[in-house]
């Protein structure tokens, strides 16, 4: 290699190593252009209804910002008041356990059943956990303000790119070759539609999911029917991971009124994500976005372990753009047209060689 190529493979380590680097940085400036996109396309629409550009813009911006502060007003209050009824029925739930641990003792007295407390053992077992749960109250805050000022950096550069999209794109499309700008360009364009479509996908999932779960949960006769439902169908954007934790608040709820209904709701929640994965996604999401379902679950499981929670988040339409950008790139405008030299037959050896030798002069 020449002086001149160990300074290019340098640079590129070095720019790799920065990219890695603030990758969390980048993970937020993409999740602020998905939520761009979409609240773009909203405006958009509403201006071919007859709003006025600025007004449309407010608009979007407003109906964000109302949801935002919808999941906090509907979610977050009954849930607290709910944690509080709960510290207060889990020592009698406990000690329910404990008679009922009593009566198999009495009833069975050589199945080796500990006398001591059933409270008093538990305690002692969560004892190290607390522990650490206080000393680590510190690194708790720091996490939950860093998650505040995370989302307040997101929604800034959301509402930047809503305002005046037009520059960020023009100044990303400069740093290509000219003659390759306008191909940049519909690349691009192509990836917005791409993402609109997840999106699209996605909220129907959501909607109907909230809507199911809500209807179950009112025939159940479980509380905070419309805080449960609303997460069940926050969380649907998030793969896998989501459906399984949106059952656990409303299990909570229904066990302290009722057991069984905690074991009800688990099943029902069970079935609706059965529907969901075999009736439901390849409804949709087939036709909207065109990804083979281990792609999708590898890029989850990869973009969880090196990303973390944002990754998970944001690995659909990671994988979305990515898978764009790889075939109009890599196999459409490089592997597709490289084609190898035809072999030049001018030579005697390779004349002797391309020869069929049914036709070969005879010696």
């Amino acid at each position: 290699m020449t002086f001149g190529q160990w300074i290019g493979l340098l640079v590129l380590g070095v720019c790799l190593y920065i990219l890695w680097e603030i990758r969390q940085v980048l993970l937020l400036v993409f999740l602020a252009v998905v939520l761009a996109t979409a609240l773009n396309w909203f405006q958009l629409h509403l201006q071919r209804l007859g709003f006025r550009r600025g007004r449309a813009i407010a608009i979007s911006i407003s109906l964000s910002f109302f949801l935002i502060a919808g999941f906090f007003l509907i979610i977050i209050p009954p849930f607290l008041q709910e944690a509080q009824q709960l510290g207060v029925l889990i020592p009698k739930g406990l000690g329910r356990v404990e008679q009922w641990l009593d009566d198999m003792n009495h009833v069975l007295p050589n199945t080796g059943l500990d006398d001591t407390p059933l409270l008093n053992r538990l305690v002692t077992q969560l004892e190290p956990f607390l522990d650490r749960i206080f000393n680590n109250f510190f690194a708790l805050f720091s996490n939950t303000l860093a998650v505040l000022l995370n989302t307040l950096l997101v929604l800034v550069l959301t509402v930047m790119l809503v305002i005046n999209p037009q520059p960020y794109r023009n100044g990303f499309v400069r740093l290509f070759p000219a003659f390759y700008r306008s191909r940049i360009n519909a690349i691009l364009t192509q990836s917005e539609q791409a993402l609109l479509a997840w999106l699209a996908g996605t909220g129907l999932n959501m909607l109907v999911i909230g809507v199911v779960s809500g209807l179950v949960l009112a025939l159940l006769g479980v509380r905070l029917v419309l805080a449960n439902a609303f997460l069940a169908g926050l969380l649907e954007a998030i793969p896998n991971i989501g459906p399984a934790l949106s059952v656990i608040p409303p299990m909570i709820i229904a066990f302290i009124d009722e057991p069984w209904r905690a074991a009800a709701v688990l099943a029902a929640y069970i079935v609706i994500q059965q529907l969901e994965q075999y009736l439901l996604v390849p409804l949709v999401m087939a036709k909207q976005v065109d990804l083979l379902p281990a792609v999708t679950l590898v890029s989850q499981i990869v973009f969880a372990i090196f990303f973390g929670f944002l990754g998970l988040l944001l690995a659909l339409p990671l994988v979305i753009v990515g898978q764009i950008w790889f075939s109009e790139i890599v196999l459409k405008d490089i592997l597709d047209c490289w084609q190898a030299e035809q072999p030049d037959a001018s030579t005697p050896a390779e004349a002797a060689v391309l020869t069929d030798p049914s036709e070969a002069p005879p010696i």
